[in-house]
């Protein structure tokens, strides 16, 4: 039972250390203009202090960090910040809809949820385990164990079931009433496997002149009025950027490969895999547990990894696996049918010590002449000196930057942290290399004035326009087509026909994507007519119905019983997050992250 305190001590330090570390190191204790009563968000007039959401954030980044054994980039703390403030603007929702409805939870309640309905983090832990399988007596006898309460583990579970079950209990009064009729189960069944195959022509805004149709400043500004949300828009800026690669080699490939064949005859020769797992594979969330992965079925592995396991008799252990993770020995513990468990060691393929070393000198170099300076004129310095070509890109704020299909770590959440057009960035440490970026130029985000977005609105509706010119033309199509055929009026009037494959409602079909609303028509329209004029999002269609195929009523009846919990079960699911969003919607909900992180950094210069 001992090792399965590393769980619960692994819970306590992320929720009472982490945070208090980051609260401190990020001046956010006592030092103005953040300070411990700051608010980084009001929810209906209940407060969320930025320390909160710091802490909460250094949570998720410890997690992030355990798992994957890496450092956390911008971009990722980004995304994790996004994630805490929106986790907590949720709980604070929920809160107040339980205060609200009276929801509450007794110590009756938490006491038979910790004894018989374990977190899913507790179901998971491998010393709770026999045979991959979850075990209730092992988890009782630890959850009675002294030890349990001395390393606070049944604290853990009071703070996580005062969470869950007031949850728990709100979504079952938001969907209790979620039905599904014989008749809405067979509607969506025939969604489903109702097929129908079409021939069409479609008649493109290309057929029509820009000189035929006219917008005037009126009606953009009409549009521009009416739909002003659709012009807000995210800031951009315009980057320099430097990368020192940490090229590998075929001789570092082959370094790590005679490593992982050494490691494999280490284990031939009577060491335990475990024990060289826990001592040399780089995937930490599976090396601490002596390299075991968890039991499960074919498609849970690249195609590599699953091929070579899949190969292997139980007990036996594999030649060095290549993957795009790396160098893996595998060992098959056991196999029935398809269902698999396994252990196996993990080398990643790095730079030899000699060649890093080298990398490391000239990233010393770059960030020694033009790292965190407000001297545009040194990154350029650095370039000529270090012989290493410039790329210019623009970042979008919130989204990752890539270069010519290659990730940019760290760069766009820096752009858009208060930095000024000329200065440069620190030296970003990744994996596969350093980056050092320079701003040359940033425009904030908000919503486009007039003058900002008519070009893209006058654009917009002379398409409109253009589309709506074309069902003249189309009608007369159709009209010549319902006298012959579709075949015969294309060949009058030029026009391409194209047949498609059979479809569903809810899968559609690629030819159709500027016109949904002609699939919706292929299941009305009666078979081998032409249809009048379909106007669809960016063209108009006149189609024929080839084929048609219903669903199979005797295969819904076999499946109904299984039918019905699979759409109660999306449909409660559903339920859920509408009423989510909408509690989300209706809130009044100030956002002050951008100040509050505006004034941190002012606090840090």
């Amino acid at each position: 039972m001992r090792a399965s305190a590393k769980y619960i001590w692994i819970i306590i330090v992320v929720l009472f250390i982490g945070g208090f570390l980051l609260a401190q190191t990020s001046g956010l204790l006592g030092r103005a203009p953040v300070t411990t009563t700051t608010a980084v968000a009001t929810v209906n007039g209940e407060d969320i202090l930025a320390t909160t959401w710091y802490q909460t954030t250094q949570n998720l980044e410890q997690e992030e960090t355990q798992r994957s054994n890496q450092s956390i980039s911008l971009d990722e703390r980004q995304r994790l910040m996004d994630q805490a403030y929106d986790q907590l603007v949720t709980e604070a929702l929920l809160r107040q809809e339980y205060r609200r409805r009276g929801i509450t939870v007794t110590d009756d309640e938490i006491l038979q949820a910790a004894r018989f309905s374990p977190p899913p983090q507790l179901m998971q832990a491998p010393d709770l385990q026999t045979d991959g399988q979850f075990d209730p007596a092992k988890y009782q006898r630890f959850l009675n164990s002294p030890l349990a309460r001395q390393q606070g583990l049944l604290f853990q579970l009071e703070q996580y079931y005062r969470t869950e079950i007031p949850k728990e209990k709100l979504f079952d009064q938001v969907a209790t009433d979620v039905y599904v009729s014989d008749e809405q189960l067979w509607r969506r069944f025939q969604d489903l496997h109702d097929s129908a195959q079409v021939t069409f022509v479609a008649f493109g805004p290309e057929r029509i002149p820009d000189s035929a149709v006219r917008v005037s400043d009126d009606e953009v500004r009409a549009y521009y009025d009416t739909h002003k949300k659709l012009f807000d828009r995210p800031g951009t800026a315009k980057v320099s950027i430097l990368i020192i690669p940490r090229a590998i080699t075929p001789a570092d490939s082959a370094a790590v490969r005679a490593h992982a064949l050494a490691l494999r005859a280490r284990i031939l020769g009577g060491e335990k895999f475990e024990d060289v797992a826990k001592a040399e594979s780089a995937d930490s969330s599976s090396a601490v547990n002596g390299g075991v992965l968890p039991r499960g079925g074919k498609g849970r592995f690249v195609p590599a990894f699953e091929s070579a396991a899949y190969a292997l008799k139980p007990g036996e252990i594999s030649q060095p696996v290549l993957t795009p993770f790396g160098y893996h020995l595998i060992r098959v513990d056991e196999r029935k049918g398809d269902t698999i468990s396994l252990h196996h060691i993990l080398l990643r393929i790095q730079q030899s010590d000699s060649a890093a070393t080298r990398t490391d000198r000239r990233a010393d170099s770059l960030s020694r002449i033009a790292a965190s300076t407000d001297q545009a004129g040194k990154f350029d310095e650095a370039a000529r000196a270090l012989h290493i070509p410039i790329l210019k890109s623009t970042v979008v704020e919130g989204n990752a930057l890539t270069i010519n299909g290659q990730f940019i770590p760290s760069v766009g959440p820096w752009a858009f942290q208060g930095a000024k057009p000329g200065e440069t960035s620190e030296l970003f440490d990744a994996e596969d290399g350093y980056y050092l970026a320079r701003l040359d130029s940033l425009t904030p985000g908000g919503v486009q004035s007039l003058d900002q977005a008519k070009s893209d609105i006058r654009a917009y509706l002379l398409r409109q326009k253009k589309i709506d010119a074309l069902i003249p033309q189309a009608r007369n199509f159709a009209k010549v087509a319902a006298g012959s055929s579709i075949e015969s009026a294309s060949k009058l009037m030029n026009m391409q026909v194209i047949s498609t494959k059979p479809f569903t409602r809810v899968t559609g079909v690629q030819e159709l994507a500027q016109a949904p609303e002609a699939v919706g028509a292929a299941f009305t329209l009666p078979v081998r007519s032409v249809s009048e004029p379909i106007r669809g999002t960016g063209e108009v269609v006149v189609e024929r119905v080839d084929n048609r195929t219903p669903a199979n009523r005797a295969a819904f009846d076999a499946q109904k019983g299984t039918l019905r919990q699979q759409a109660l079960d999306q449909l409660r699911r559903q339920r859920v997050s509408g009423f989510l969003t909408n509690l989300n919607a209706v809130a009044k909900i100030d956002d002050r992250r951008k100040r509050v992180e505006a004034s941190s950094r002012q606090v840090g210069q």
